[in-house]
C-alpha cells in the first residue's frame, strides 16, 4: 500500500522500496537490542528514521525524470543494503539479527497478532484519507501532467518529496511489524527481489486504485506459497507473472474490472436514457 502511495498515485518509479521498509525493520532491531531504550521506542522510531532516509533519497530523486528518479532509487537502495550485508559489527551481516525481544504485553503470538492487525487498520484508515484529501487528488493529478500543474502554481517537486517521505514512514510501519511478527532481521529485506515482488503486488492488483494493492498482495502470497511446494524457482515465476501482466493485464485485477463493469454501467445508462 505504501508502494502504492508513490509509484501508482504519485507516479514515481520507486523501484527500491523495499530498503525503507528494510530500514524501518532494522533501525527498530539496533534499538532494542543495542541500547537500553524501551521496544516502544523503537515503534516509533523505526517509522521516523525510514522517512528521514527517504526525505534525504527522495531530495535527489526528485530533481530527476522519471527513467533516472527510478535508476537513482535502484543504486542508494542497493547501497543501503550492501552496508547492511557487511556491516558485521553493527548489524550482524548477512547473519543478520535474531531473538528481538517483545514487550510481554505483545511477547505471544495471539497478542502480536492483534496488535499487528490493529496498527494495519489504522495505517490503511489514515492511507485512505490521504488518498482522499487535497494533497493526494494533487499528487495523482502531477502523475498525470506534471507540466500543468506546474504551470498553474503546484510545487511539483514539493508534493513528490511530501509523498515519498510519507510512503516510506508507511514501509517503516511495515518493516517494524515485520519484527514483531518474525523477531528477526536480515538483509534480504533490502535486496531488489522484494522490491520487485512488492512491485508486482501493485501491479497485480492495480496501480491507480486504493484496494488493487491489498487484493495483489492476497494473490502474490498464495502463489508464493502454493508454487513454494512444488519448486524453488519462485524468481522466475515472478518474472514470468510480470511479463503476463504488462501483456495481458496492465490495470491490474481490479482495474481491470472496474473498467469493464464501469463501461457496462455507462452502456446501460446510455441506453436508459434513450
Amino acid at each position: 500500500m505504501s508502494l502504492n502511495m508513490v509509484v501508482g498515485h504519485g507516479g514515481m518509479f520507486q523501484f527500491h522500496h523495499c530498503a525503507f521498509y528494510g530500514v524501518g525493520a532494522y533501525a527498530f532491531a539496533l534499538i532494542v537490542t543495542k541500547t537500553s531504550l524501551p521496544a516502544w521506542v523503537g515503534f516509533v522510531a523505526g517509522p521516523i528514521i525510514a522517512a528521514v532516509v527517504g526525505l534525504l533519497i527522495g531530495w535527489f530523486c526528485v530533481r530527476l525524470s522519471r527513467l533516472y528518479f527510478g535508476m537513482l532509487q535502484i543504486s542508494l537502495g542497493s547501497l543501503l543494503y550492501v552496508i547492511v550485508f557487511r556491516w558485521y559489527a553493527f548489524t550482524g551481516g548477512d547473519d543478520g539479527i535474531y531473538g528481538i525481544p517483545m514487550p510481554s504485553i505483545i511477547s505471544s503470538s495471539k497478542s502480536s497478532y492483534y496488535f499487528i492487525l490493529i496498527i494495519v487498520a489504522i495505517c490503511l484508515v489514515v492511507m485512505y484519507l490521504i488518498f482522499k484529501s487535497p494533497f493526494g487528488t494533487t499528487l495523482q493529478a502531477i502523475r498525470d501532467n506534471p507540466e500543468r500543474c506546474e504551470a498553474v502554481g503546484v510545487n511539483v517537486r514539493r508534493h513528490q518529496l511530501f509523498g515519498i517521505v510519507i510512503a516510506t514512514f508507511f514501509a517503516g510501519i511495515a518493516g517494524v511489524l515485520f519484527v514483531v511478527l518474525e523477531n528477526f532481521v536480515h538483509p534480504d529485506l533490502l535486496f531488489w527481489v522484494f522490491s520487485l515482488e512488492v512491485f508486482i503486488m501493485c501491479l497485480l492488483g492495480g496501480w491507480f486504485t486504493f484496494a488493487g494493492p491489498m487484493l495483489g498482495a492476497v494473490i502474490t502470497v498464495g502463489l508464493r506459497t502454493f508454487v513454494g511446494v512444488y519448486t524453488e524457482y519462485w524468481t522466475l515465476i515472478l518474472g514470468i507473472i510480470l511479463i503476463l501482466l504488462i501483456f495481458f493485464l496492465p490495470e491490474g485485477v481490479v482495474g481491470y474490472f472496474l473498467e469493464k463493469f464501469g463501461s457496462q454501467a455507462h452502456g446501460a445508462g446510455e441506453r436508459g436514457s434513450k
